[in-house]
């Protein structure tokens, strides 16, 4: 009986373990951000292509190139960032909307995209959205063949 409780334990653990193992390879990951806090790429690539809609203030606060309509920034993991993203947003409407993004790397990796959020947050900016880049700005931005600013 002792013999058969450790071979059950071993097995489940195996599938445990399996299990995981097989989640990582698909790609199945926690998401990092929640929705509500995350605007589409293809959410703002249409925004970008209607001329007479009202575009919100995006902001590039990494280390990579600007996608079209973007004000590159310093980055945001370090105080100067910060310091000029409230200079940026000093006088709008606290319900301005704005997206910021870095897309150096992957959301779980990336040390601007937080420190700039929570910022803008505890500042009082209610629509505030993070461009969901979950990989980077060249897999979920670049290779589909969206805007860059020339």
């Amino acid at each position: 009986m002792k013999y058969i409780k450790y071979l059950f334990i071993n097995v489940i653990a195996c599938l445990l373990f399996s299990f995981g193992a097989n989640a990582q390879n698909l790609g199945l990951k926690k998401q990092v951000w929640p929705d509500k806090y995350l605007m589409q790429t293809n959410t703002l690539v249409a925004a970008l292509k209607k001329p007479a809609a009202a575009k919100p203030a995006i902001y590039n606060i990494g280390f990579v190139g600007n996608i079209q309509g973007a004000k590159k920034l310093a980055a945001a993991s370090k105080e100067a960032g910060l310091a000029q993203l409230r200079s940026e947003l000093k006088g709008k409407p606290k319900a301005s909307a704005v997206v910021i993004y870095c897309g150096c790397c992957p959301f779980e990796h990336c040390p601007n995209v937080k420190p700039a959020f929570t910022m803008l947050q505890k500042l009082g900016y209610t629509n505030v959205k993070i461009l969901n880049l979950p990989t980077s700005i060249k897999a979920d931005w670049i290779d589909k063949g969206y805007p860059m600013a020339k």
